[in-house]
């Protein structure tokens, strides 16, 4: 699993914010330039980040009324991934944010396992995000067996669409998402699982992880390709 290069624009960014991860809902309050849009392939595994720590790079926020922030690195049978262990409940949104650049259309891509969660399990990826109130979400939730796309708008959420899957807790499954102009494919393990057009968000934003409330989760091998 851990055989991916990470790029320089992605090197240059972990020494720019090393350091600001224990921070939240600061960085990611204010929309970046479109001169931080980035145009070049991104790929981000966690091998040389410190098990215990929060990852660098990254910003811990969320939506909805603060309750507790809980992303570290940790050791999944002696591969390092990112893990969101708050358990939290209700409307509350885990967020893990990616400091800079921004990416306008891509290929967006994330490893993914359910581990634990009573109210909510599974999770997401987060995309064109403007701040921890607007944007992108997709995801899997192995409780409800449902696949959906959603879009936060001033911190409320609402459903785009929804459709079945059999993702099962404890198992390590590959969430896509294809992003150009307002078209959005949304795959899991490669399979196309929605297909649709929204024009809500149509400039350059973040890109980031999201859980629910009480959802623990484990994600790994963060890849954004630019379209060109």
């Amino acid at each position: 699993m851990k055989t991916i290069p990470i790029s320089f624009i992605l090197m240059t960014t972990l020494v720019s914010c090393a350091g600001t991860s224990e921070k939240y809902n600061q960085q990611t309050s204010t929309p970046l330039t479109m001169e931080q849009t980035s145009k070049q392939d991104t790929t981000i595994n966690f091998e040389t980040m410190e098990v215990g720590k929060s990852p660098s790079g990254f910003t811990q926020t969320f939506t909805g009324t603060k309750q507790t922030l809980n992303w570290k690195i940790i050791s999944d049978a002696g591969n390092k991934v990112v893990e969101q262990s708050a358990k939290n409940e209700g409307d509350y949104y885990n967020l893990l944010v990616l400091d800079k650049p921004t990416y306008e259309n891509f290929y967006l891509s994330v490893k993914i396992k359910a581990v634990a969660g009573d109210e909510d399990q599974g999770g997401g990826l987060v995309w064109r995000y403007i701040d921890n109130n607007n944007y992108y979400i997709a995801r899997c939730n192995p409780l409800e067996n449902n696949f959906r796309f959603y879009k936060i708008i001033n911190g409320n959420r609402k459903q785009v669409q929804s459709v079945d899957c059999n993702i099962k807790t404890g198992e390590w499954f590959t969430m896509t998402i294809n992003m150009n102009g307002n078209k959005i494919t949304c795959s899991s393990n490669g399979i196309k699982m929605i297909e649709t057009t929204d024009d809500t968000f149509l400039n350059a934003g973040r890109v980031g992880f999201w859980t629910k409330a009480d959802a623990q989760t484990y994600f790994d091998n963060l890849t954004i390709s630019p379209i060109k």
